[in-house]
């Protein structure tokens, strides 16, 4: 094994899947100054132009994730300089560029009075009929199923609400209040335990899973990492501010109905309060938080950035995109009887 393998295995917990995954597992195991790193993240680049299905690509969206990470808690032993080395974000740029580049291809914008963005949040959800992961998991789902289920969603509830308060900074006024009050509560409330992250880590460790966060990084399948990954990006990037806030809104609008359904499902299942305690919370909060977000929020941002009020409904209409892949994707390998992670757990 060579000495940048080893420094890799150690820091970073998962193996690379492909040529972009592998140009950023050596870059971070390398120093911010190495010029090999630098070209072969701009070798990279070229490559990411090319992938075939940038929406679910194993390969590419672990890549991203990995360099989305360094602007959250990042890896242990990872350089900090990597955060913004132009390297890195060249790189990081072209992996975009493809994800969100297909995403716009399939969401062509749509034209929406400003005052009335808040009416069409909730049309949108009406109007979805992606199958309903919820109801499988409440009815039929066996526990394993579910153990799968808990490790896909962790790469995003472990740091639940971080992504979305990227928006913070860049918002002022009603818009920005509306925001802090559901943000507040993802954290807790001001109380540290009742964090909507340390909650899922408790129902984690009720089902047996590990709680470190991106444990399950490497058994993830690209459809599910999108799913993050749009949501840092949205929140990373201030020009996609009016996106973020639809994301959210869309996210607490379609949150309390399928959190029921989850809690159910463990008690069927014979689990008890350590592990619904996460989804009987979110039950009571989100149905709280959904006029707030849908009309609060992302309504009052639009009357108040007009000119951006189509990406708040592009935001919202890429969740329930990229949601109702992801849960083809897990309904469709368990008919078929296999695992919905690229490695069983």
């Amino acid at each position: 094994m060579s000495v940048i393998e080893e420094q890799r295995r150690s820091t970073i917990p998962v193996d690379p899947v492909g040529p972009l995954s592998e140009t950023v597992l050596s870059l971070l195991a390398s120093s911010p100054g190495d010029e090999r790193a630098a070209m072969s993240a701009a070798a990279a680049a070229e490559v990411a132009e090319a992938v075939a299905e940038p929406l679910a690509d194993d390969d590419l969206h672990l890549a991203l994730y990995l360099l989305y990470e360094l602007h959250y808690r990042s890896f242990p032993g990872v350089h900090p300089g990597w955060e913004w080395n132009p390297a890195q974000l060249h790189l990081r740029a072209a992996l975009e560029g493809a994800f969100f580049g297909a995403l716009d291809e399939e969401l062509p914008a749509l034209v929406v009075d400003p005052a009335e963005v808040g009416d069409a949040l909730f049309r949108l959800e009406a109007a979805d009929e992606g199958p309903s992961l919820s109801r499988h998991l409440e009815i039929n789902a066996e526990l394993e199923h579910f153990r799968e289920f808990v490790a896909h969603r962790s790469l995003y509830q472990l740091k639940e609400a971080d992504p979305h308060s990227w928006a913070i900074p860049r918002l002022s006024g009603p818009a920005k209040t509306a925001l802090l009050e559901v943000q507040y509560d993802e954290y807790g409330g001001g109380r540290a335990e009742r964090m909507h992250s340390t909650l899922f880590a408790k129902t984690m460790r009720a089902l047996g899973l590990d709680d470190a966060e991106n444990a399950y990084l490497g058994r993830i399948p690209g459809v599910t990492i999108a799913t993050v990954n749009l949501m840092s990006g949205f929140g990373l990037h201030r020009s996609r501010r009016g996106a973020i806030i639809g994301h959210l809104a869309m996210f607490e609008m379609t949150s309390a109905r399928p959190n029921r359904a989850y809690g159910n499902a463990l008690r069927r299942l014979g689990l008890g309060p350590e592990a619904t305690d996460f989804y009987d919370e979110h039950v009571e909060a989100d149905a709280v938080h959904e006029n707030i977000a849908a009309y609060d929020m992302a309504g009052g941002f639009a009357r108040q950035e007009p000119e951006h009020a189509a990406d708040v409904l592009f935001g919202a209409r890429a969740l329930l995109f990229l949601e109702e892949r992801f849960a083809r994707h897990l309904l469709d390998t368990w008919e078929r009887g296999e695992s919905s992670l690229r490695e069983p757990l």
